[in-house]
C-alpha cells in the first residue's frame, strides 16, 4: 500500500511518516517548502510530481494548516483513483468533510481525522484519535483505519464533524484562549515570570509550564485553531461574559455571589472528587522526584536531559526548586529540573552497561560438595557493580580434593573499582564455603 502525505515534510507529517513506513506502508511525502533534505532524512520518496503521486497513491493524507486544508483538499480529490481514501489530519472537520464529500470522486472514500495530540509524543498509547466517517463514503477503509490506530494503544472516539467542531470549540479553542490569554496578561502587567517562581504553589507551577507549552509553539496554528472554527466565538463570548460578572462580584466584595458561582460551577462540572484525585496525582509526581533527588546529595545518580537525550551521571551537590547540580569528574555540572529526568537505579545501571567499557576478571574456586555452579553466579550476580557472570570452566579431578573446580568470568561496571570489587566477590564465595584456587 502506498500512502501519500501532503505536508509530510511539517512535524505531523514527520511523526506519521515513520508511523506508517514501520507498519509495511510505501510513503511518499510532499510539502510545499520543497525540503527534500527532510525526505531524505526519513529515507523515503518525496513526490517531484505530485499529481501523479496523487493518482497512484491508495491513502493520500493532508495534514496542512488549516486555513488552506479546504483548498489542498479541493485540488487534490478529484485527482485520486477509485478504491483509494482520502483523510485529513486538521483541527476542524465540518469544513474539510464537506469538501471531501464534494470533490472526492465516487470510488474514493474518505475520512475525517483529528489526532489530539502533538508531535512530541513517542507513541500512539494513550492517544485520542477522532473519527469522523460519513456513512457509505468509507465502508473499506474505516475498519483498516481503526484497527491500525487502535493496535498501536490508541483510543477511538467516533461522531459527527459537527459534534467535532462543537466539543473542540471548548476542548482546544477555550483552553488555549484562556491560556494564551494570561501570557499576554503577564505581557501587559510586565510581570516577571522567572520570579514569581520562587513563591509558586505547586498548582501554580503546573499551570505556568502549561501557559508556556502553549506560548511556545508555533502560533500561525493556534491563531487558526480560534479562528477558522465559527463555534469558537460562542464559546469566547461566554467566557468573556463570566469573567465580567465574576470581576463585578470581587469588586462588590460580594462572598455569597462568589461562593454560589463557585458551588453552582461545582455542582455543573460534576465528579470534583475524581478531579481532585487526578491533579493531586500530577502535583505528587512532581514532588516526588523532588523529594528523591534532596535525599540523593552526596551520592550518584543519572539524569537524562528530556530534549537532547543527553544523560549526565554524577555526585549530587545541590537541589533546589528550578535546578541540580551534579559533580562530574572535576567539574560542577548545573541542570535545570525542568530540562531533565531522574533516571531510576535500573535505568542508570542499563545505561552503564551500554556506554562504559568494563573490566573483566576470571576467578576459579573450588565449590562445596552438593553445590550447583549456576546457583553461585547468581550469588555473584546480586553484586550492584557486577554486569554479568558466567561460568566459563568446570574441572573435576583437582589434586589432593574430590570437590569441583568452577571459573566464574565476572564483568564489572567500567566506573568501579575493579580490584575492590573483585575481592568482594572472592570473599562472598569464601563466605558460602568456597576455597579459592591460586
Amino acid at each position: 500500500m502506498k500512502v501519500l502525505i501532503i505536508g509530510g515534510t511539517g512535524e505531523m507529517g514527520q511523526w506519521f511518516t515513520p508511523f506508517f513506513k514501520n507498519h509495511g506502508y510505501e510513503v511518499v511525502v510532499w510539502g510545499s517548502s520543497g525540503k527534500i533534505e527532510i525526505a531524505e532524512r526519513m529515507e523515503v520518496e518525496f513526490a517531484h510530481d505530485l499529481d501523479v503521486a496523487i493518482s497512484t497513491s491508495d491513502i493520500v493524507i493532508v495534514t496542512v494548516p488549516i486555513n488552506i486544508t479546504e483548498k489542498v483538499i479541493t485540488e487534490t480529490a478529484p485527482k485520486m483513483k477509485s478504491g483509494s481514501l482520502l483523510m485529513d489530519f486538521t483541527s476542524l472537520k465540518a469544513g474539510p468533510t464537506e469538501a471531501m464529500k464534494k470533490y472526492a470522486p465516487e470510488g474514493v472514500e474518505i475520512l475525517g481525522t483529528h489526532p489530539m495530540f502533538g508531535p512530541s509524543i513517542p507513541s500512539l498509547h494513550g492517544q485520542i484519535f477522532i473519527l469522523t466517517p460519513i456513512e457509505g463514503r468509507c465502508d473499506k477503509w474505516f475498519p483498516v483505519m481503526r484497527s491500525l490506530f487502535e493496535d498501536n494503544g490508541a483510543h477511538i472516539e467516533v461522531i459527527s464533524p459537527a459534534e467535532h467542531d462543537r466539543f473542540v470549540s471548548v476542548v482546544q479553542g477555550l483552553t488555549h484562549f484562556a491560556y494564551i490569554t494570561i501570557g499576554t496578561t503577564f505581557d501587559s502587567l510586565d510581570f516577571s515570570v522567572n520570579e514569581s517562581r520562587r513563591f509558586m504553589s505547586p498548582v501554580y507551577d503546573i499551570m505556568l509550564d502549561f501557559v508556556g507549552r502553549i506560548l511556545g509553539q508555533n502560533p500561525y496554528l493556534y491563531a487558526y485553531i480560534q479562528m477558522e472554527n465559527p463555534e469558537v466565538l460562542k464559546v469566547h463570548d461566554a467566557f468573556m461574559q463570566q469573567c465580567r460578572e465574576m470581576s463585578t462580584i470581587v469588586r462588590e466584595h460580594n462572598v455569597d455571589g462568589f461562593t454560589t458561582k463557585m458551588k453552582d460551577a461545582a455542582a455543573h462540572f460534576g465528579d470534583t472528587a475524581s478531579a481532585l484525585r487526578r491533579s493531586d496525582k500530577l502535583i505528587n509526581s512532581k514532588i516526588a522526584e523532588f523529594d528523591e533527588l534532596i535525599d540523593s546529595i552526596g551520592t550518584e545518580r543519572g539524569l537524562k536531559h528530556i530534549y537532547s537525550n543527553i544523560v549526565h551521571v554524577g555526585i549530587v551537590k545541590k537541589v533546589t526548586p528550578r535546578s541540580v547540580i551534579l559533580f562530574v569528574g572535576n567539574r560542577l555540572v548545573p541542570l535545570k529540573m525542568e530540562n531533565v529526568r531522574l533516571l531510576s537505579t535500573e535505568e542508570l545501571k542499563a545505561w552503564k552497561n551500554k556506554i562504559l567499557r568494563h573490566h573483566t576478571r576470571d576467578i576459579s574456586v573450588l565449590i562445596p560438595q552438593g553445590s550447583k555452579p549456576e546457583a553461585i553466579c547468581n550469588v555473584i550476580a546480586c553484586n550492584d557493580n557486577i554486569i554479568s557472570v558466567r561460568k566459563i570452566d568446570t574441572y573435576i579431578g583437582v589434586k589432593g580434593t574430590d570437590r569441583t573446580s568452577v571459573t566464574y568470568r565476572i564483568n564489572i561496571t567500567g566506573d568501579s573499582d575493579a580490584t575492590r570489587v573483585n575481592d568482594e566477590i572472592v570473599e562472598q564465595l569464601c563466605g558460602i564455603g568456597c576455597k579459592l584456587r591460586t
